[in-house]
Order: C-alpha cells, then structure tokens, then sequence
C-alpha cells in the first residue's frame, strides 16, 4: 500500500463507494476524525460492500475472517463532514482476498485501508465459491 498510488487516491478509480456520516463522537482531542472512528468507517464500508454485493449477485451469504487489517492516514478527516468509503477488490487467491479501501472527504483523499478477507467454509479456510469470485472481479480498479 502507497500513499503516492495515484489510482488509490483517486476517487474516479473505484467501482463502488458509499457516503457515510461522521459523527461528533468521532473526534479527537485535535478535533480530527479519530483512529478508531477511521477504522469504523473502513468497517462500515466493507459490511455495506458486502451487503449490496448479496443484493446484486447470487453468491448467498459468504462467510468471511477479517485475517489482517493495514490503515495508512493520509490526511486529516473533519465532522460534521460526511466521508465517502471506496473498496475495489486487490488481489484473489485461493481462500482469501484482500480489499483495497481509500476514504475520501470532499473529494479528497484522507486514508487508503487493506484488509484481507478469508472465505470460510463448515471446517475452516475453504476456497473462493467461482460466483463470489466473479462478482468480485467485477469491482476491480478502472486503470
């Protein structure tokens, strides 16, 4: 993950994004968005990806671990501001795959997230179902 990916910091680059509101519990003491309200709204933004991805695709109700979280601050975020979370999928592997997310405040980019997202199935670590990964593959980054 880089600060100075371009495509990363770039709203146009992502497929699907989601407006969420900041709330006044959300500051810090600087009066910025804080680090555990950043990492709730990168949390906000997979749960919603998730569910609209069940809305628009037949691929029933996958069952994820959340195996690793990375969050890089790139700028400050602001209340009562709304924030718009990004998330293109990364990378696909066998069992797990790793979600990019960038969040943006008035078009700016303040955080880039990657989180890596392990399928389970009945006994533990199971492969990616080929309909969840074509559905997927069709939030990949624009170029």
């Amino acid at each position: 993950m880089s600060r100075q990916d371009a495509q990363r910091t770039s709203l146009a680059a992502y497929r699907w994004s989601v407006e969420v509101p900041t709330r006044f519990n959300d500051l810090d003491f600087n009066l910025h968005l804080n680090n555990v309200a950043i990492a709730q709204l990168y949390e906000e933004g997979r749960v919603r990806f998730n569910t609209d991805m069940r809305a628009r695709y037949a691929v029933g109700r996958p069952r994820y671990l959340v195996a690793r979280v990375a969050i890089d601050y790139v700028g400050e975020g602001a209340y009562p501001a709304p924030v718009t979370v990004a998330l293109a999928p990364l990378r696909l592997g066998t069992t797990s795959w790793t979600a990019g997310l960038a969040l943006f405040q008035s078009g700016v980019c303040i955080g880039l997230a990657e989180s890596v997202m392990v399928f389970r199935g009945e006994t533990g670590p199971a492969p990616l179902p080929d309909p969840l990964r074509t559905a997927l593959g069709d939030f990949g980054l624009r170029p």
